[in-house]
């Protein structure tokens, strides 16, 4: 498994594990986490939750009246340091 994968699994067990309900998404460049924010999450728990997803490369909060609260965490995949890593425009 890649080390990208094995760092998006880890947060979001930790977040599971701080009782918020996650999910994880494989995309091309980066693995995502989201997890549902409940209402009502303590001062205490706040600062469990931003400590888990700062192990992340990104990471924000998405609320909106009709959805409520969605943090999510981006960590990066690791780009390739062999063959045409800087594309065609990088070529003699």
């Amino acid at each position: 498994m890649p080390a990208s994968e094995v760092s998006a699994a880890v947060i979001a067990a930790r977040l599971s594990n701080l009782g918020l309900p996650t999910r994880v998404e494989e995309h091309r460049r980066h693995t995502s986490v989201e997890a549902e924010v409940p209402d009502g999450l303590s001062a205490e728990l706040w600062r469990e939750v931003l400590d888990v997803v700062a192990e992340a490369d990104r990471f924000g909060l998405l609320a909106t009246s009709l959805n409520g609260r969605t943090l999510w965490a981006v960590v990066r995949k690791t780009v390739p340091t062999t063959g045409n890593v800087g594309g065609p425009s990088h070529q003699r």
